[in-house]
C-alpha cells in the first residue's frame, strides 16, 4: 500500500474530526484536535494516500518529555503497517528534538497496539486504573526510554 507520512495543518482538522468519531469511543473535539497542530510544542503526522488521512499520531513536548496523545489508524486500513510507519516516524522525530523519553497510555484491552508499541522499543511502566471510559478500563502507561533516568 502506497502513501506517505506529512505533518498535519489546519485543512485536515475536518478529516481528522472524522477519523476520531470512528476510531475512539470518546473522540476528542475540533479544539483538541486544533491544539495539537504543529507548533513548538506539538508534532502532529498523518499517513496519506493522496487527499485521504489513513492514521495519524500526536505528541506534546514539553523540556525533554514527550506525551502521545493519540494514535490511530482508520478501520478501512488497519494491519497495513500504518500504525506501524506512524509510531517510528514520530519517534524519530523525538530523537531529533532529543528527547529523554516518551510515553503512552493503552486501554489495557487493546493488544494489537500493546504489541505495535513493545514492538517498537516501549516498556510498560504502570497502570492508569479506570483511565478510559465508555467502556470503563484501565490504561497501561507504556514510555520508549532515550538516555537513561538517573
Amino acid at each position: 500500500m502506497e502513501y506517505s507520512i506529512r505533518s498535519a495543518c489546519e485543512a485536515d482538522l475536518d478529516a481528522l474530526e472524522q477519523m476520531e468519531s470512528v476510531c475512539f469511543s470518546v473522540p476528542w473535539k475540533r479544539s483538541t484536535l486544533e491544539w495539537f497542530l504543529p507548533d513548538d510544542r506539538h508534532e502532529f503526522l498523518l499517513a496519506v494516500q493522496g487527499e485521504a488521512i489513513l492514521g495519524y499520531i500526536n505528541l506534546l513536548h514539553v523540556m525533554d518529555e514527550g506525551y502521545i496523545g493519540n494514535v490511530a489508524v482508520h478501520p478501512d486500513y488497519r494491519r497495513n503497517g500504518i500504525g506501524a510507519a506512524l509510531v517510528k516516524a514520530m519517534l524519530q522525530r523525538c530523537e531529533e528534538l532529543e528527547l529523554l523519553f516518551a510515553t503512552l497510555e493503552v486501554r489495557g484491552s487493546n493488544e494489537p497496539a500493546i504489541n505495535l508499541y513493545a514492538s517498537h522499543g516501549f516498556e510498560t511502566v504502570g497502570r492508569r486504573k479506570g483511565y478510559y471510559d465508555r467502556p470503563k478500563e484501565d490504561a497501561i502507561l507504556m514510555t520508549y526510554y532515550w538516555k537513561e533516568l538517573d
